[in-house]
């Protein structure tokens, strides 16, 4: 699988859905940016080993990334490394895949997100 075509798991969708509504965001990939890069912060494994692509939602690679596109794939790369996983594209596609998913899971987790200021805030403290 590459990352060309990025599919979110219907738990992810729902979770996304509220956090749109709670938050304001509109858009899934700027959420989904948010989400990727808290779990990439978390030094820990995440310990969903794989993530069903359940739902409707989709996205390409450059809509995901945007114009930060090289960044999020050095990120990912770097991850790989860092978990002793070889950097290649299966693996940077299963990287991306449960990082996102357990990043989608700590966004829906936190109670006090109420706002893209909320955001904002946790990300300068």
């Amino acid at each position: 699988m590459s990352l060309e075509t990025i599919r979110l798991s219907q738990q992810a969708k729902e979770q996304l859905s509220r956090l749109k509504r709670t938050t304001g965001i509109k858009n899934w990939n700027i959420l989904c940016r948010w989400a990727l890069a808290m779990s990439l912060q978390d030094p820990s494994t995440p310990l969903v080993k794989d993530v069903p692509t359940d739902s409707n939602v989709e996205m390409d690679w450059k809509t995901f990334a945007g114009s930060q596109g090289d960044i999020y794939l050095a990120l990912l790369k770097h991850r790989c490394v860092q978990d002793r996983t070889e950097p290649t594209d299966e693996a940077v596609s299963h990287t991306l895949r449960v990082h996102l998913q357990r990043g989608v899971g700590y966004l829906a987790g936190r109670k006090d997100l109420r706002s893209i200021q909320d955001l904002v805030s946790e990300a300068a403290a």
